[in-house]
């Protein structure tokens, strides 16, 4: 057998198995969710599931690392597209919240606290990340009045984003993130 197509199996595997976890997850929660669940949804052996994850929760943070990248490089194309850092800091802002609501179900996953115990100590991690990201994007100097802001700005960023994926509609949703956008407009410093 040729090593693409070897990958290109794994790939599939993956994704699959990927796909039904999601499923799982979203029906029954990570908690009440067992890898019996995953591996008859996702028609795929137990070895295959451990091979490519190690358990369940490798891949819930697997899905969560998906969901991760997808907003990043959401948010890294609208902000490189507009001049300004507080226009930049304003479209990543407004990518991140759209993409909160197209990716909603299983970004509802990652907000109910309901993971794996290590779940936690990412999730700090690449807030903490994402708030020297955002002092970056800003172009904000070392002063406390500039980490204060940033890590209000980013804490709120991330509240925006679970009260967008609460939304009922879309015109809610759309809403919802035109008055986030606006409020958080008024507290970026001006050139």
């Amino acid at each position: 057998m040729s090593t693409s197509r070897r990958w290109s199996r794994s790939s599939a595997t993956r994704e699959t198995l990927l796909r039904s976890a999601r499923e799982v997850f979203q029906a029954k929660g990570y908690a009440e969710a067992t890898v019996a669940d995953i591996v008859e949804a996702s028609g795929m052996s137990v070895g295959s599931l451990y091979h490519h994850f190690g358990g369940k929760p490798g891949l819930f943070l697997a899905l969560w690392e998906q969901f991760m990248r997808a907003q990043e490089e959401r948010t890294s194309r609208a902000a490189k597209a507009t001049q300004g850092s507080a226009e930049r800091f304003l479209a990543g802002a407004r990518a991140y919240l759209e993409g909160s609501w197209e990716l909603r179900e299983v970004a509802r996953l990652f907000l109910e606290n309901d993971g794996p115990a290590e779940f936690t100590t990412l999730r700090r991690q690449r807030g903490w990340d994402w708030i020297g990201g955002n002092k970056r994007l800003l172009e904000l100097d070392d002063s406390r009045e500039s980490q204060v802001l940033v890590v209000l700005l980013t804490t709120m960023m991330g509240e925006a984003g679970r009260e967008v994926t609460a939304c009922e509609s879309e015109q809610e949703a759309k809403a919802t993130i035109d008055e986030v956008v606006r409020l958080v407009g008024r507290l970026l410093p001006t050139a």
